[in-house]
C-alpha cells in the first residue's frame, strides 16, 4: 500500500466519525505529494498517519488546518523528521482496559499481568479503574471508563491483581512532564475525554508504579515472566502493539508467548495475527480482535469505546 493510500484509509476507517480534524488531515495528506514525498524518506514503520500527527502536535504546531499543517511540515521537516525516527506511537489508552475486563475477571484469581508495549504502563491498572458498560456500572475508581458492549454480559466485578510489569523498548515515566507531554500529544484533537481519562490514569500509576523493563518482545519476555510471583496466574497480554512489528518477529512472540504458564490476551488488528476464521465486524470502521489464548472473542475498537462480543 503506498504512503497516500495509507492516509486515505487512515482518514475513511479509523478517523471518520472519531477525529473530524484528522479525517480532513489525513484527505490532504494523501493528496500532497510535497509530503508524501518527505515522509517515503523516513523508514516504512515511522510513516504512519499517528506519529506524523503526535510529533507536529508534540512540536506545536498545528492540526486543524490542512494548509497550515502543509506548511509546517515542510518548513520544520528536519525537527519532525528527527521526533520521528526517535520516537513510537505509544498510545496509552487507560480505555482499552474495558476491553481486556471481561476475561480478566473471568480468569482464576488472583492475577500478575505482564504488559507487552506497556509503554507508561496504564493499562496496567485494570482493578483501579471504573468502568461503564451502558448503565452496568463496575468498580468506583477514576477514571470511569466507557465502552458500549454488545453481545456480552459485563462483569460484575473487578480482577484481583497482585503483580504489574510491563515491558517495552522505551518505556515512559508517568511522573516525567516531557513524557507525559508527548502521550498527550498522541491523543487526536476533539478528545477532551481522554486527556481527562490520561491525567487520571498518570495519576493512578504515579501513586504506585508499576515494574517497567526497558527490552524486547520475543529476547527478553520469558525472564520478566519468570519475575511473577508464584500462587498468581501469569497474564501476558497487549493492545495496538504488533502492528509496529515485523511478522516475523510477530510470529517469534507467538512462540514465546504459547510456551508461557498462564494466559495470553492479544487485542490486535485482524490482519497481524493469524486467525482460522472470523466473523464480519460490526461496520467498515477498523476493529481490532480481542483473543485468549489464541481464540478469537470479539471486535474491539482502538480506544476502548466498544466491544462487540461473538464467541
Amino acid at each position: 500500500m503506498t504512503i497516500a493510500m495509507t492516509y486515505a484509509e487512515f482518514a475513511v476507517r479509523e478517523a471518520r466519525g472519531v477525529s473530524p480534524a484528522y479525517e480532513r488531515l489525513s484527505l490532504a495528506v494523501s493528496r500532497d505529494d510535497e509530503v508524501v514525498a518527505l515522509l517515503g524518506t523516513l523508514p516504512p514503520g515511522k510513516r504512519q498517519p499517528t506519529l506524523l500527527f503526535g510529533v507536529v502536535r508534540f512540536l506545536g504546531g498545528p492540526v486543524d488546518d490542512p494548509a497550515a499543517f502543509h506548511e509546517f511540515v515542510v518548513e520544520n521537516w528536519r525537527a519532525i523528521e528527527a521526533e520521528s525516527r526517535t520516537r513510537a506511537t505509544q498510545t496509552n489508552e487507560a480505555g482499552r482496559c474495558a476491553l481486556l475486563l471481561p476475561v480478566l475477571a473471568a480468569l482464576p484469581q488472583p492475577l500478575a499481568l505482564l504488559e507487552v508495549g506497556a509503554s507508561a504502563g496504564l493499562c496496567l491498572y485494570p482493578d483501579r479503574y471504573a468502568y461503564r458498560y451502558g448503565d452496568h456500572v463496575v468498580g468506583s475508581g477514576r477514571p470511569i471508563l466507557d465502552c458500549t458492549a454488545t453481545g456480552l454480559t459485563p462483569p460484575a466485578g473487578l480482577p484481583d491483581v497482585v503483580w504489574r510489569a510491563g515491558l517495552d523498548l522505551n518505556p515512559l515515566d508517568v511522573t516525567d512532564p516531557a513524557d507525559v507531554a508527548w502521550l498527550d500529544a498522541l491523543i487526536w484533537p476533539e478528545h477532551a475525554h481522554r486527556r481527562d481519562r490520561l491525567r487520571a490514569a498518570a495519576a493512578v500509576a504515579a501513586a504506585d508504579p508499576p515494574l517497567l523493563v526497558r527490552g524486547d518482545l520475543v529476547d527478553d519476555l520469558p525472564a520478566l515472566a519468570g519475575r511473577a510471583p508464584a500462587g498468581a496466574m501469569l497474564v501476558v497480554f497487549h493492545t495496538s502493539v504488533l502492528y509496529q512489528v515485523p511478522a516475523r518477529r510477530r510470529e517469534a512472540f507467538a512462540e514465546v508467548v504459547r510456551g508461557l504458564p498462564g494466559h495470553w490476551i492479544a487485542n490486535e488488528a485482524p490482519d497481524v495475527l493469524s486467525y482460522d476464521a472470523l466473523p464480519q465486524p460490526p461496520d467498515e470502521a477498523l476493529h481490532n480482535v480481542l483473543a485468549l489464548d489464541g481464540t478469537p472473542l470479539a471486535w474491539t475498537r482502538g480506544h476502548g469505546q466498544s466491544i462487540a462480543w461473538f464467541a
